[in-house]
């Protein structure tokens, strides 16, 4: 390998290393953003908030890795090109092209890591992080007593404090409210203060309750006394016990996830969409045979003597007004008509929304399935941009090229969506809708490359003052020099 080559791929790594990690890094931030309310105030140990960050991290490479390559890019030929190291280069009679085809082969090999990265590793990430942020959210919140609100999270009670003092323990105008259904009976309890406290084992919640009163409502015995029974019991000090487990971590098992087409690989999705369709065609005989029982034999063509007849197109006015005279007749036709139109209707109607929900998720799987090659595509069309860009603007660091990144990185994340989600509802091709956005971007990215192996000016300022001039007349230019 040659000097020249060794010294851009040491100026790409640096920069797409950092970039990377710059990326994920507000990806995490977003996602504690915009899941904080169901995170905090849970009781989490420790460990599950940092395994959720990290399976969150992992679903957010296929946004991070196109805008980390198009950015370490533009850096990396925008800073050789601002030290005036391209010139040396082009200088030594090694051109542009030649000079990106180490590149171009780390690029290919990022892309193929992305594909099996999306294929084998993804799915996996994606099942464990959706699974794992269901039962979060499903988690009730941690036990927090607040004042003058009731709170409902041990099933059977409802408890509520007026006051609490400033260690947070000691408590003031407790109500509890205890309904089991079970035995049909309700009991309040009030008590004018109270001490709450854990068990060492964690398991149990205790309120230690002075001065108060209990009031009991208990049916009556079967019997000679059925009538209902009211106690009043009053008491210096008692202890309510409340069972922490409910605010443990319940687990769903991750298979109740695994029919979510991103839980799967390609060859799981292209088996889901043989099988359905295999289903959906099945299915259309069947149809056929449901609907014909409604139609008359002379409505379908048949066969005389070996011999296929076709049937003649009737006119709907024709054989109203011209072969049915009688009124009486004509009605009965009608209502006869209408009745098989709408028999088959109602027969119809619940394998046409069928066939409708399932067509969507065959599109929806192979809209899963063509990101897995998008992913890497994608990577190499950015590259394409943002190399020859770079060469061009001739500006390093994280000004300028953090700007023109962004923008195309933009461009190619609405298009990319906007295709996505006209493919899942059916207005347009999947591979027309999926890959509209490398459609788009390869054309500007060979355009670029094509005007920085040129060395093109196309971001020259005075370049297009001279070019507008043209058109503006003389008088005008003089009053603005003054």
């Amino acid at each position: 390998m040659k000097k020249i080559h060794l010294l851009i791929l040491k100026s790409f790594i640096r920069p797409f290393i950092v970039t990377f990690f710059v990326v994920m890094f507000v990806l995490l931030m977003l996602f504690l953003f915009k899941y904080i309310d169901d995170l905090i105030g849970k009781g989490f140990q420790w460990y599950i908030i940092l395994e959720l960050m990290a399976y969150s991290s992992a679903t957010n490479v296929a946004m991070a890795l196109p805008l980390s390559v198009l950015l370490s890019s533009i850096m990396t030929y925008g800073s050789l090109g601002e030290n005036y190291e391209l010139v040396a280069i082009k200088s030594a009679g090694i051109s542009l092209r030649r000079a990106m085809y180490p590149m171009i082969i780390v690029i290919s090999v990022l892309a193929i890591s992305a594909f099996l990265f999306s294929d084998y590793m993804l799915p996996i990430a994606n099942l464990k992080f959706y699974s794992l942020l269901y039962d979060a959210r499903q988690q009730k919140s941690a036990f927090l007593i607040k004042e003058g609100v009731f709170n409902n999270s041990f099933q059977g009670y409802s408890i509520r404090v007026d006051r609490k003092d400033p260690d947070g323990q000691t408590l003031h105008g407790i109500m509890i409210y205890q309904r089991n259904p079970a035995e049909n009976n309700n009991n309040v309890l009030f008590a004018k203060e109270g001490l709450q406290y854990r068990t060492p084992n964690n398991q149990y919640l205790v309120l230690q309750l002075k001065d108060g009163i209990r009031y009991e409502e208990n049916p009556g015995q079967y019997g000679n006394n059925n009538r209902q029974r009211f106690t009043r019991f009053r008491f210096k000090t008692t202890e309510q016990k409340f069972d922490l487990s409910v605010f443990d971590l319940k687990r769903t098992a991750e298979s109740d996830f695994s029919r979510n087409f991103q839980m799967m690989n390609a060859k799981q999705l292209r088996h889901y969409r043989d099988s359905t369709q295999h289903h959906i065609d099945s299915g259309a005989t069947t149809n056929f045979r449901l609907v014909g029982a409604y139609y008359r034999y002379f409505a379908f063509p048949h066969k005389y003597k070996n011999k296929t007849v076709a049937y003649i197109p009737y006119k709907p006015d024709s054989v109203v007004k011209d072969r049915i005279q009688d009124l009486n007749i004509k009605s009965t036709a009608i209502a006869n008509a209408s009745n098989e139109a709408t028999s088959i209707k109602n027969a119809i109607k619940l394998r046409a929304d069928n066939y409708k929900n399932v067509s969507r998720e065959i599109r929806s799987s192979i809209v899963e399935y063509q990101k897995k090659f998008t992913l890497s595509v994608a990577c190499l069309a950015l590259f394409l941009i943002g190399a020859p860009l770079g060469a061009i603007i001739r500006k390093g660091g994280l000004g300028l090229p953090v700007v023109v990144s962004v923008i195309f990185f933009l461009i190619y994340y609405i298009i990319s969506t906007i295709g996505e989600k006209s493919v899942k509802e059916g207005d347009m091709s999947p591979l027309v809708g999926m890959w509209i956005a490398i459609f788009v971007l390869t054309p500007i990215g060979l355009f670029l490359s094509y005007k920085a192996a040129t060395d093109s000016v196309l971001f020259d300022v005075d370049l297009y003052k001279k070019f507008f001039s043209k058109f503006i007349p003389k008088r005008f230019q003089k009053n603005a020099a003054r």
